[in-house]
C-alpha cells in the first residue's frame, strides 16, 4: 500500500489544503484534549436529506486527509440542535394537531408524532444515526438537549453571562430595529409550559449565574438559571459559543452561513474560545439555476433516489468535486457522475503516485482504492443498450455483456452487477417513456443503409470497437458531412430515440454487429 504522507504535501486536492491548513493550527501536534476534533451539526426538525450526506461526507474527506499526513488523533462529532423550539411543522408529518400543541416545546420535549420513540427529537436524532451509519461514517453523535442538561455548557453559559453585554454588542448592529429592542442571547426554558421563549432578558446574579424576565403569561418577572438546561443560547451564539464549549478545530458549512461566520467566530472569542478552522461550500441548484430549497419544492434528487440509479462511490464523487462552486443538482446529473467516477478509477490504477494524489478517488476511497473491471463498459453505454432492446432486468444486458466479454461473471464482478441493475433502473424510469424517435430524411436513410450494408460485410469478422468507430467514419465521409458531431447524434436520436450516447462503435461492439443490422431494418421500416 502507497505511504501517501509526503506526496500529499505536494497535491493540491481541496482536502489537503484544509488539513495543511488545520495541522499548522495545530502546531503539528495534539491538542490539550488530546485529539483534533471535526464538527458538523444538524438540524432535527427535518428528515435527513442530500445536503446533510454531502456536509458530513465533505467533512470526512478532509479528516481522512489529515490522519493521512498527521499521527494526531482526530474525531468528527456530529450535534443535534434538539434542544431547539418547534417553529415549523414539516410537511407530511403524521398527528399535526398534536404538534400544533407543542408548537415553541424544545423537540426533545415533544411525543414522536411518529409513535415509534420516546420523542419528536429522539426519532429525528435516530434517523439521522441511521442515515450515516448506512455509509460506515465513523462519527461520536452529540445531542444539544444532553450538552445543555448535563451541565457540559454550563462553563461556557456562565462565561457568556458575564459577557453579556459583549454578546449584545456583537449581535445588535447585525438585526433590526424592532428585533433589537426584543432580542437576548439567552432563551428561557417556561418552567410552567416547557416552551423555548423569545423575551428579553437581563442579566440578574452573575456569581449566582441567573437571568431575569417578564412571563409572557403572568407578566410577573421570573429569574432562571441560565444553567443545567434551564436556558438555551439563541441560535447564531448557540453556534459560535458551541465551538468554544466543545473545542472545535473545523467546521464546514453552506454559503447561507457565508455572511454569519466572522459572527459565529467572534461570538466563540467572547468567551474565551478559539474559532475553528471553515471551509465554506456552495449549494446546490435546481435544474433551472435557482437554490434548492424543501420549501419551495423543487428538490428533484434525493439521497435515495440518487442510489437507486447509480453507486454511492458516485454520490461521493458529486460532492467531492468543486465543493465551492454551485452545481445544478438533477437526474441527467447522474449517468455523467458515474462515468466520471469510472474513469478517475481506471486512471488511478494506471498513473503513478505523483498523478494519484490528485485524483479525486484517492479521497473517496479514504486512501484505499479498490479496482474494478467493467469491462471498459461505461454507464452511459449500459444505458444505450439498455434503450435499444427495452430491457426490463438486467439479465437481459447480461447477455449482451456476455457475449462482449465472454469472462465477465455477474456473481464475481458484483460491481458492474449492481451497475448493470442501476442501469436497468434508470433507463425504466426517465428514457423507457420519454424516447423522442426523429424520422430520418431521404439522405440520413440513405447513410443508415450504407452502414448497414458495410456492417453486413464486417458481421463475421471479430473487430474491435474502435474498428467499428471507423465504418462510421468512413460513411460520414462518402456522404460529406459537415459536422461529425451532429452526425453521430442523427444517428442516435433516429436509432434510440435520444441525442446523445458514448462512442457508436463501442455500442455496436456490445450491442452486436446482427443486432445492429436488425435495428437498422427496423428504424427503416418504421418510417
Amino acid at each position: 500500500m502507497t505511504d501517501f504522507r509526503d506526496i500529499l504535501q505536494e497535491s493540491n486536492a481541496w482536502p489537503v489544503q484544509c488539513a495543511k491548513k488545520l495541522l499548522n493550527r495545530v502546531n503539528n501536534k495534539s491538542p490539550e484534549k488530546g485529539y483534533v476534533l471535526f464538527e458538523t451539526g444538524y438540524g432535527p426538525s427535518g428528515f435527513p436529506h442530500i445536503g446533510t450526506f454531502g456536509e458530513v461526507v465533505r467533512t470526512k474527506f478532509v479528516q481522512n486527509t489529515f490522519n493521512q499526513i498527521s499521527d494526531i488523533p482526530t474525531k468528527l462529532f456530529v450535534v443535534s440542535d434538539d434542544y431547539d423550539g418547534l417553529r415549523k411543522i414539516p410537511d407530511n408529518f403524521p398527528n399535526v394537531e398534536m404538534l400544533k400543541q407543542h408548537m415553541d416545546m424544545p423537540l426533545t420535549s415533544i411525543p414522536d408524532p411518529f409513535g415509534t420513540y420516546s420523542s419528536y427529537g429522539e426519532h429525528m436524532n435516530n434517523k439521522l444515526k441511521s442515515f450515516l451509519d448506512r455509509f460506515g461514517f465513523d462519527y461520536d453523535f452529540k445531542s444539544a438537549t444532553d450538552l445543555y442538561k448535563s451541565g457540559f455548557y454550563d462553563k461556557v453559559l456562565l462565561h457568556a453571562l458575564k459577557k453579556y453585554n459583549e454578546i449584545m454588542r456583537i449581535m445588535l448592529p447585525t438585526l433590526g430595529e424592532d428585533r433589537q429592542q426584543t432580542y437576548s442571547p439567552f432563551l428561557p426554558i417556561c418552567k410552567k409550559s416547557g416552551k423555548v421563549l423569545y423575551v428579553k432578558t437581563k442579566p440578574h446574579d452573575l456569581d449566582v449565574g441567573t437571568i431575569s424576565y417578564i412571563d409572557p403569561s403572568s407578566k410577573e418577572e421570573v429569574i432562571t438559571r441560565v444553567t443545567g438546561g434551564e436556558c438555551k443560547l439563541q441560535w447564531k451564539p448557540d453556534f459560535g459559543i458551541r465551538w468554544a464549549a466543545l473545542m472545535v478545530d473545523f467546521e464546514m458549512y453552506g454559503k447561507d452561513h457565508l455572511a454569519n461566520g466572522p459572527l459565529y467566530s467572534r461570538l466563540c472569542k467572547a468567551v474565551n474560545g478559539n474559532p475553528p478552522e471553515q471551509f465554506v461550500f456552495e449549494l446546490f441548484l435546481d435544474r433551472n439555476g435557482q437554490k434548492i430549497s424543501k420549501s419551495k419544492g423543487n428538490e428533484e434528487v434525493t439521497v435515495d433516489k440518487w442510489l437507486k440509479y447509480a453507486p454511492v462511490e458516485s454520490l461521493s464523487l458529486y460532492m467531492f468535486m468543486n465543493p465551492q462552486r454551485a452545481k445544478k443538482l438533477y437526474f441527467e446529473v447522474v449517468p455523467k457522475t458515474v462515468d466520471e467516477y469510472l474513469s478517475f478509477v481506471k486512471s488511478f490504477h494506471e498513473e503513478e503516485a505523483e498523478k494519484q494524489k490528485n485524483n479525486p478517488v484517492l479521497f473517496i476511497h479514504n486512501f484505499s482504492v479498490p479496482k474494478i473491471n467493467t469491462y471498459g463498459l461505461s454507464y452511459s453505454l449500459l444505458l444505450n443498450i439498455a434503450s435499444a432492446c427495452n430491457a426490463s432486468n438486467k439479465e437481459i444486458l447480461w447477455g449482451f455483456i456476455k457475449k462482449y466479454a465472454k469472462e465477465a461473471n455477474s456473481e464475481r464482478d458484483s460491481f458492474l452487477d449492481s451497475l448493470v441493475e442501476l442501469a436497468v433502473n434508470y433507463y425504466t424510469d426517465f428514457v423507457k417513456d420519454y424516447k423522442e424517435y426523429r424520422v430520418p430524411n431521404s439522405t440520413e436513410v440513405k447513410i443508415l443503409l450504407s452502414i448497414k450494408e458495410k456492417l453486413i460485410q464486417v458481421k463475421d469478422r471479430d473487430l474491435e470497437a474502435s474498428d467499428i468507430q471507423q465504418i462510421f467514419y468512413e460513411v460520414g465521409r462518402e456522404f460529406e458531412v459537415d459536422d461529425m458531431k451532429e452526425y453521430f447524434q442523427s444517428i442516435y436520436q433516429i436509432l434510440l430515440g435520444q441525442e446523445q450516447g458514448p462512442r457508436i462503435g463501442s455500442f455496436v461492439a456490445l450491442y452486436g454487429i446482427d443486432e445492429t443490422i436488425i435495428l437498422i431494418d427496423k428504424t427503416l421500416n418504421k418510417n
